[in-house]
């Protein structure tokens, strides 16, 4: 029987590899895509008239003055100004779409 040497691959080899696959993993998409600020932004330029509803299913209707990250400060027409925390915001909409369902159901 002759002597068979055993052949290992350098540990360097699988460093170089390892470091080739983790370049060409594909990157998780952003955190953030501004499409929230691409709204506020564009409904503020135009003053559209909105709806807020709230948690406790209070409708304020008015138009986004300005916001920021956690809040919005919401003009109204004949009433006070507010700032609204976005937390305690359920929705809110156009005020057009509220005429539009009011035509459909009527």
């Amino acid at each position: 029987m002759t002597n068979r040497k055993l052949i290992r691959p350098e540990t360097s080899d699988f460093k170089k590899d390892g470091q080739a696959r983790s370049v060409r993993r594909k990157q998780a998409p952003p955190e953030q895509t501004n499409a929230e600020e691409f709204y506020y932004l564009k409904q503020m330029a135009a003053k559209t008239p909105m709806v807020l509803v709230l948690v406790d299913g209070e409708e304020l209707h008015g138009w986004i003055e300005w916001y920021d990250k956690a809040s919005i400060k919401f003009h109204r027409h004949s009433e006070p100004n507010l700032l609204i925390y976005k937390h305690q915001i359920r929705c809110m909409f156009k005020e057009e779409e509220l005429r539009r369902r009011g035509r459909r159901s009527g």
